[in-house]
């Protein structure tokens, strides 16, 4: 098959999975390529079987906002007539959903459109007015809508009032990622005098309640004393440093930034806190869990899909960091039920969203759409 795959390509779980998708169909010998503004950052170097076609705007001086919808459905439109490629499968809707569409308008129907739901594309993007309607339409006109989790489906239903089905096909990671190596080096320095390590990791945005992650951590270090690592950057990241400080609990926490392997530093943990207030599915959470880090998180959005109450993970009302930090507590003074949480988070990563099974079901779905 001959597939073509836009996403953003900046860190962000739409961006990792659409890429990670795009490599995996490669290697199973399709012939893959990536229509983006810029080098998707998880490709690196373009493998045999993958082309990347950069879009780029005119910068005329009439737009004051650069039209890159329109630019990146030319775009489209050319590499499909170019290279013969059979299916566009876009990620994020907005603005993709709606320029694959006018792409496959041009060309007159071809190529066959698949639109992947990823979460705030609906549920803050899409919801704004400015937005919901262009949004819907190129919902509504694709041949197949896909959503990562069954909370994300269920919502795009009702915000938006889309009336067509949509499959629900969860994110998945590459089990065989995590490097042992690199992970005892990063426990060395983040844990050196041997304490237990917390993590976070995220864009640090609103949604994300970074605060909450801060005030679980101080609660557990009291009775257990232990170290934070808060994995990633963004606007909540100044005010956390400060909560930090002001808590009296900066000298044990350690902000990163945006970390490459992520898997390197969170396989040095040994919980994961994530007590999002809103979260499609939680992708941080299943690279966690497939390093054999239990989570323990929020209730929010699609967690609950992935994280299965005492199977390697636990969730709680969303604010709760009391229960959150109770339960971390218990965990870090229970090393036998530690490493049994250990062991069946990794398991859970393993037979429910690894790469190969996930795979598969688009690999299906792509079939499906071209026969």
């Amino acid at each position: 098959m001959k597939i073509g795959v836009t996403c953003y390509p900046t860190v962000g779980g739409s961006g990792t999975v659409a890429t990670e998708l795009g490599l995996a169909m490669a290697r199973r010998g399709h012939d893959v390529h990536f229509i983006c503004y810029a080098l998707p950052y998880r490709l690196g170097r373009v493998p045999p079987g993958v082309t990347f076609h950069e879009v780029t705007v005119p910068a005329y001086p009439l737009f004051q906002y650069p039209p890159y919808s329109l630019a990146l459905a030319s775009q489209m439109a050319d590499a499909v007539r170019t290279h013969g490629i059979e299916l566009l499968h876009v990620h994020y809707a907005i603005p993709h959903a709606i320029s694959a569409y006018l792409a496959r308008e041009i060309l007159g129907g071809v190529p066959r459109l698949v639109v992947t739901l990823h979460g705030t594309d609906i549920t803050v993007v899409g919801a704004d007015p400015s937005f919901l309607p262009i949004v819907r339409l190129g919902i509504e006109r694709a041949d197949a809508v896909t959503a990562v989790s069954a909370d994300l489906a269920r919502a795009t239903h009702e915000i938006l009032g889309v009336t067509r089905d949509i499959e629900v096909i969860h994110n998945f990671v590459d089990v065989t990622r995590c490097d042992r190596d690199l992970a005892a080096a990063h426990r060395r320095r983040l844990a050196p005098d041997g304490a237990p390590l917390l993590l976070h990791a995220s864009n640090f945005r609103p949604v994300k309640r970074i605060r909450d992650v801060l005030e679980i951590f101080r609660e557990v270090q009291e009775t257990v004393p232990c170290h934070l690592a808060m994995v990633g950057d963004g606007p909540e990241r100044p005010g956390a440093e400060r909560f930090a400080r002001d808590a009296g609990i900066a000298h044990r926490v350690e902000f990163l930034g945006n970390v490459t392997p992520v898997e390197g530093v969170i396989a040095a943990g040994d919980v994961f806190l994530l007590p999002s207030q809103e979260e499609s599915f939680g992708l941080a959470a299943l690279e966690a869990m497939s390093c054999g880090v239990p989570v323990v998180a929020s209730n929010a959005g699609g967690l609950p899909e992935l994280v299965a109450q005492g199977d390697g993970g636990f969730v709680f009302p969303v604010g709760d960091t009391h229960a959150m930090a109770t339960q971390v507590i218990a965990l870090l003074q229970d090393r036998t039920e530690l490493l049994r949480q250990k062991e069946l988070a990794r398991r859970r990563a393993v037979e429910h969203f690894s790469t190969d099974l996930i795979v598969d079901r688009y690999e299906a779905l792509y079939r499906r759409l071209l026969a």
